[in-house]
């Protein structure tokens, strides 16, 4: 049996502020969302809210970090399940995508918004080391992904002449373009489609067909 972790009553009360602000910035961003309707939502004091964040920018990034972890854990999760299925490298990133597109396309009111997008939209905002931590999750999803995209190119040269860093960093791109596509043309299943369009494009780079 998996262990749960069990949060603390101020650990819960900490992830509840997170959740609050999280999803205010995603609906109205950073600068439009303030401490005190953070609190007044959250039913707790203004003391309260500092004893878990010295500031509005240790909150900001406490959510980036948190998000990051999440959403890596989220690709971990569904890497393992698509190296189950297929000990082949190019096989196995195909299913991957389709279970991202599926995971995507299960979300009844389609994907929130992307944090990271939002904080580097109003990077002026925040401290430079909370505008390093969205730099280097970019950087991180890029090598994660282009080690993927290296084994493919070991069993399966590409048709064409690509750049793997490049076609690492257009997943994020996909992804994030298709989250504001969705949005604004408030249809959630473009978001999914984007991501296969993404998979048949992998697909003729190193297949061909």
């Amino acid at each position: 049996m998996a262990n749960v972790q069990v949060l603390s009553k101020g650990e819960q009360t900490r992830e509840r502020l997170m959740d609050i602000a999280q999803d205010a910035v995603l609906n109205k961003g950073f600068a439009g969302t303030s401490i005190d309707e953070i609190i007044a939502e959250a039913g707790i004091t203004k003391s309260g809210f500092f004893y878990h964040f010295r500031d509005k920018n240790d909150l900001a990034k406490a959510m980036l970090q948190r998000y990051l972890d999440n959403e890596w854990r989220v690709f971990e999760q569904l890497f393992q399940q698509a190296d189950e299925l297929s000990e082949d490298p190019l096989h196995s990133f195909l299913i991957f995508l389709k279970l991202f597109a599926d995971m995507m396309g299960d979300l009844p009111n389609g994907h929130p918004g992307c944090l990271v997008a939002s904080y580097v939209y109003q990077d002026f905002l925040f401290s430079r080391d909370v505008r390093d931590m969205t730099t280097e999750g970019h950087r991180i999803w890029r090598t994660r992904f282009r080690a993927r995209l290296d084994r493919i190119a070991e069993h399966y040269p590409a048709k064409i002449d690509v750049n793997l860093d490049d076609m690492a960093d257009m997943l994020s791109s996909v992804a994030d373009g298709g989250i504001i596509l969705s949005k604004s043309l408030r249809d959630p299943s473009l978001l999914p489609k984007q991501i296969m369009q993404y998979r048949a494009y992998v697909k003729l780079v190193f297949a061909g067909a």
